[in-house]
């Protein structure tokens, strides 16, 4: 009998113990959760989001169309681009002030060029958020590209306030992620940002430099 035989042999006689139970995910995170409520949950995301260099500006279902024109105009750009497939995507149409929009209706390698050159901000429907590490769940698919987070330098992200969960595990769990999953989903807690370059920290340099979310608050948050 060799080393390698001997080897083997001995993992073969060792005792087998039984597979461990998995730890129940569920009723941990149902004894630890701290924000209980949607106020609590509204105001944790927020708070934490902004800690990372986010805007969050607090709209209704009726209104953010205007405040992102008025959001657009003040930070003087001039196009939105857009993905026609989006939900509440024909709310934009006709709103006073809006810039040009600029629908993302082909395929990238035909506008490469003026899409990383051209476009000024993109906006983005969330679906939904994680309020104890102020995370945006951003879904992308063939209706949102996820060029819309990626590339221009200002992304706009419309939240429901009402999809906003305590932790990862009940927005997971919640929104059943296991039953259908995009090539990526993305958590995103800020604009982009590096600090490889003799540690000093720079905005922008993979992704967009400014984050601006349009929390659509509830008639009455309970």
């Amino acid at each position: 009998m060799n080393a390698r035989e001997r080897i083997l042999a001995r993992l073969r006689a060792a005792p087998q113990s039984a597979a461990p139970s998995p730890p129940a995910l569920a009723a941990f995170y149902a004894a630890s959760s701290k924000l209980p409520c949607l106020t609590e949950r509204i105001g944790a995301f927020k708070k934490n989001i902004e800690a990372f260099r986010a805007e969050v500006h607090q709209t209704t279902a009726d209104e953010w169309p205007s405040l992102l024109a008025t959001l657009c105009r003040d930070k003087q750009l001039g196009n939105l681009l857009y993905a026609p497939g989006m939900a509440l995507a024909k709310a934009l149409a006709g709103v006073a002030g809006m810039p040009r929009l600029v629908a993302f209706e082909q395929e990238i390698e035909a506008w490469k060029e003026a899409l990383f050159e051209d476009i000024d901000a993109s906006l983005s429907l969330a679906r939904g958020a994680i309020a104890e590490t102020g995370s945006l769940i951003i879904w992308p698919g063939p209706d949102e590209p996820r060029t819309l987070s990626l590339v221009p330098a200002v992304h706009f992200v419309l939240l429901d306030a009402r999809l906003i969960h305590a932790d990862l595990f009940s927005a997971m769990t919640q929104q059943v992620w296991a039953a259908d999953m995009p090539t990526n989903a993305l958590l995103v807690s800020g604009p982009s940002k590096t600090a490889d370059i003799q540690q000093t920290l720079a905005y922008g340099a993979h992704g967009p430099k400014e984050l601006i979310v349009l929390l659509m608050m509830p008639q009455e948050a309970p």
